[in-house]
């Protein structure tokens, strides 16, 4: 299970009304790869794919994550932090993380 918060739902509606994927959803995978053996992928997608899990926020925000990627991201809670003066992003807060790089892009399980 992926749990959405608020905060992430608001952005991911906000942003397929910009990519006109209205009714579509985030893409969230896991690839080999990083500093620290795995990476974290986001994409738009229009709708999800044969074999995905689809979880909903609030307000109908989609996920859509492959079932290989499933197994690295389950029980993640997937937010967007608003407030950091230089960025603003997507946080995943992955228990199956046992540590990550310095630059936060990469992780290992």
């Amino acid at each position: 299970m992926i749990e959405i918060t608020e905060s992430a739902s608001r952005v991911i509606n906000k942003q397929l009304v910009k990519q006109h994927k209205t009714g579509g959803g985030l893409r969230i995978a896991v690839k080999a790869g990083g500093c620290s053996g795995f990476g974290y992928t986001f994409a738009w997608d229009a709708a999800a794919r044969e074999h995905d899990q689809v979880f909903e926020g609030s307000d109908g925000a989609k996920v859509f994550i492959d079932p290989r990627s499933l197994k690295l991201l389950d029980g993640t809670v997937l937010d967007f932090d608003e407030h950091n003066l230089l960025a603003t992003s997507f946080t995943l807060k992955n228990p199956h993380a046992k540590s990550t790089c310095g630059c936060g892009e990469s992780f290992s399980a």
